[in-house]
């Protein structure tokens, strides 16, 4: 099965995510409270899809390690 449209989508996913931890790190900046709110039922959504992208990039490991071989 070829996952990789799906594995560059849930890469920026969580790309999106970093930045957004980034800023609160540095700039105490949440760009999901400030674009949608905060805690409103559509940053939990967002929250809730960048936790289960990261999810599934811990899957890309084996399969990223078991092409090299």
């Amino acid at each position: 099965m070829n996952t990789k449209g799906l594995d560059y989508l849930i890469l920026a996913i969580v790309i999106i995510g970093a930045v957004n931890w980034g800023l609160i790190g540095f700039f105490q900046f949440n760009l999901v409270s400030f674009l949608f709110g905060e805690m409103t039922m559509f940053a939990r959504i967002v929250y809730a899809v960048v936790g289960i992208a990261g999810l599934y990039v811990i899957s890309m490991f084996g399969r990223v390690s078991s092409a090299g071989e």
